[in-house]
């Protein structure tokens, strides 16, 4: 089995256990492919990943059967960026804080290995947002799980965002920007700007405005079927567009457009795990210390 590991840094305490991981996948042969910078990290941190081969690209990792993200939700993002298009099935292990997306904790990361070599698991595929601009933004790498943003720029006055929906005009949003976001980034950025919860199942984009002028106007959620596309007016020459972790700043007249990418994420699901389980423990629900 071919399998590639992708990370950042994580703390002393997960050594042990990130170590055991290796040890554990040599000891089944696993062919392993190690993100460049994560190689740097581990080396320093001295652990032995048993000469595995080393990655920088998306492209290097053809015929690859699973991605491991080791970090928190936000190397599970960036990760997503690598298995693209080729839709390496995704594995999530939480070294980091938070944990919605990497739901595997490090203590199951044996079990999890286990369950991958006999086939006790199942796949949720989460819809992906796409970017086109007459721009060319991130490289090709034009997708995101989570979110699209458009941001005013640093401490800059708000931007005006035009928004239409498949062309037709929807609302001038006066505010320090908007966020367009998929079922799975509804825990995310949109919810810390007062966006719903939505079911990751749903076929749906939430619209949220980042500290809005108007306090009449609301997030929104639209069929992930539209074709949504802005216009930008600000005082400043440009602004910031994000996809997911990446950021860029682009002339006030880009032309941007966001529609439902044509693949998915595959994440792999173990047998146990439950979202509404997650969200009760990742938001506190239920927890009162009156209680």
């Amino acid at each position: 089995m071919k399998i590639a590991i992708h990370g950042r840094t994580f703390n002393n305490d997960a050594i042990p256990f990130i170590q055991e991981m290796f040890d554990n996948l040599k000891s089944r042969e696993s062919e392993i492919l190690v993100y460049k910078n994560f190689s740097v990290f581990l080396d320093k941190v001295g652990i032995k990943y048993n000469n595995a081969n080393i990655y920088s690209h998306h492209e290097e990792l053809e015929d690859t059967d699973f991605l491991f993200s080791i970090g928190g939700d936000g190397t599970f993002l960036e990760s997503v960026s690598f298995a693209g298009p080729q839709q390496i099935p995704l594995l999530g292990i939480n070294t980091g804080r938070l944990g919605f997306l990497a739901t595997t904790p490090r203590e199951k990361i044996l079990q999890a290995i286990d369950s991958i070599y006999k086939h006790t698991y199942k796949f949720e595929e989460r819809t992906l947002i796409h970017l086109d601009s007459d721009l060319d933004l991130f490289n090709g790498v034009n997708f995101a799980l989570n979110e699209f943003a458009i941001l005013k720029r640093d401490i800059s006055s708000m931007i005006v965002v035009h928004t239409y929906i498949n062309g037709e005009y929807l609302n001038s949003y006066w505010a320090d920007g908007l966020i367009i976001s998929t079922p799975t980034g509804s825990t995310g950025y949109s919810l810390s700007c007062g966006g719903p919860l939505v079911m990751p199942s749903t076929n749906n984009f939430i619209i949220s405005p980042v500290s809005p002028h108007n306090l009449n106007v609301r997030p929104m959620i639209v069929p992930d079927s539209s074709v949504l596309s802005f216009e930008i007016e600000a005082r400043n020459k440009n602004f910031l567009i994000s996809l997911d972790s990446r950021s860029k700043s682009v002339p006030v007249k880009t032309k941007l457009t966001v529609r439902r990418e044509k693949f998915k994420a595959k994440i792999v699901e173990l047998e146990g795990y439950n979202y509404f389980q997650t969200l009760r423990n990742k938001l506190n629900w239920g927890l009162d210390l009156r209680n």
